[in-house]
């Protein structure tokens, strides 16, 4: 068997299995094509922000922490005593012996001045610093579904990329058929152009598969379950940005839940080691009892006044306030913590945006333009014999990946400004409602 065979042997094989692919593609593209109703960011978002089970959650525990400040600044329950006192114990005595009565009493303690004051100040940094881990939840939350949002726009702009292509190979198999029958070129010329324009169906494949996994991320993100259909996300335009690293570093310090949170933190372990040193002093309990009697005799009563001796406070109070106090230096490390890992977070988040758009100028302005070109130049040498078909396909290939890699940076771009926006605490700008629609032209609608 010749070698010009067996490499039409080949791309037969090659042919036949694209071809089964194909068919198993179809049940797949059509649930897909169920939904074709745009999707909108910003509906996701409000979506996301009513519904997403991570912020009811965040939502709830700030709730409940918001419920214990007036526990913690109660006074302790009073005690209520009752009872009977008698003289031996044969029989009962009340009304012959003089000591035989009933008693009751009632108590309250009162905790040294200042003591419920901090215990209400410890349980309001707790609140605090959980309704701020609740705002920072939410932020999570909007990026995330931002993230998901660019991630499935990319997988559908991809397919539109391919089957923008498949189009070149088309022309191609039809100039190499042309070629084929007027004596110019060889059957395998053709083939070869089919084989091709099939492979890019296995992408495409792969690009579908992509975007069943992302709606159904979307979906439990949003709150919806995971099958629910969804549309296909309209090309969002180019967000502008202008702020500089240090600004959005100090941007996350003044304004980042996550550093808010653990702030909050420190002066609850404050208020905590204040309340430590305030164990030094006792707390005081005023009791007031009453013992009726019969036969005469006098009823009893009596007032009484019971404070607790700190006496082990070398073993006792003095280790609370040294715990307190390597509590406190330990809230104050955390801080310093998420501060150096938030600068981090911020640093790496806008040097992809950085690259980003530096990627998206050369594929723009350069790399697309000139590949473009080149196939056409390559496309007209083939067809008037100048060209071999090898020359046409890998430029065409270089074509298609500058394409999709144009349109992967401009997704981590935006992408990298979610995350931004989460990083400091929503104050960079945001653009108008539903803005994704209106394309700019700037770089999302080269």
């Amino acid at each position: 068997m010749s070698f010009a065979a067996k490499r039409i042997r080949i791309v037969v094989t090659r042919m036949l299995l694209l071809f089964a692919l194909i068919a198993c593609q179809i049940p797949l593209t059509a649930a897909l094509h169920a939904a074709d109703d745009p999707l909108y960011l910003n509906d996701l978002i409000e979506e996301g922000l009513k519904n997403s089970p991570d912020i009811l959650a965040s939502q709830a525990r700030t709730q409940a922490a918001g419920y214990r400040i007036s526990q913690a600044k109660s006074l302790p329950d009073p005690m209520f005593m009752f009872g009977y006192q008698n003289e031996g114990f044969q029989r009962l005595t009340i009304g012959e012996a003089e000591n035989a009565m009933g008693m009751s009493s009632l108590s309250q303690m009162f905790l040294f001045p200042g003591k419920r004051a901090l215990k209400g100040e410890m349980a309001a940094s707790d609140a605090e610093s959980l309704a701020a881990l609740s705002n920072g939840t939410k932020l999570r939350v909007t990026a995330q579904i931002k993230i998901l949002y660019y991630d499935l726009f990319f997988a559908h702009k991809s397919i539109d990329i391919l089957k923008d292509r498949a189009e070149f190979f088309s022309r191609i198999e039809d100039a190499a058929a042309a070629r084929y029958a007027s004596g110019m070129g060889s059957q395998q010329e053709a083939l070869m152009a089919q084989t091709e324009k099939y492979m890019l169906l296995e992408k495409e494949e792969m690009q579908l598969q992509r975007i069943q996994a992302l709606q159904g991320m979307l979906n439990t993100t949003v709150g919806r379950d995971v099958n629910s259909p969804l549309g296909r996300p309209l090309e969002p335009g180019y967000t502008p940005f202008s702020a500089g690293l240090e600004e959005l570093v100090r941007m996350a310090y003044d304004h980042s839940p996550e550093v808010k949170s653990k702030k909050k933190m420190v002066e609850g372990a404050e208020a905590k080691v204040r309340m430590a040193k305030k164990e030094y002093y006792p707390d005081i309990t005023i009791g007031a009892s009453y013992f009726p009697r019969t036969q005469g005799m006098p009823d009893m009563w009596n007032l009484t006044a019971t404070i607790n001796l700190p006496i082990y406070y070398k073993t006792k109070q003095r280790q609370a306030v040294l715990e307190a106090q390597s509590g406190l230096s330990e809230a104050k490390r955390e801080v310093q913590a998420t501060e150096l890992m938030l600068s981090s977070n911020v640093r790496d988040s806008f040097s992809m945006l950085q690259a980003a758009d530096r990627l998206m100028r050369l594929y723009n302005e350069g790399l697309i333009q000139k590949a473009s070109q080149d196939v056409q130049l390559a496309f007209s040498g083939y067809v008037t014999g100048k060209a071999e078909i090898l020359t046409v396909i890998t430029r065409i290939k270089n074509l298609l990946d500058f394409d999709i890699l144009y349109w992967n940076q401009f997704a981590e771009r935006e992408k990298a400004i979610a995350r931004l926006h989460a990083f400091t605490g929503g104050e960079l700008p945001q653009g108008p409602r539903h803005q994704q629609e209106n394309n700019s032209s700037q770089g999302g609608t080269r």
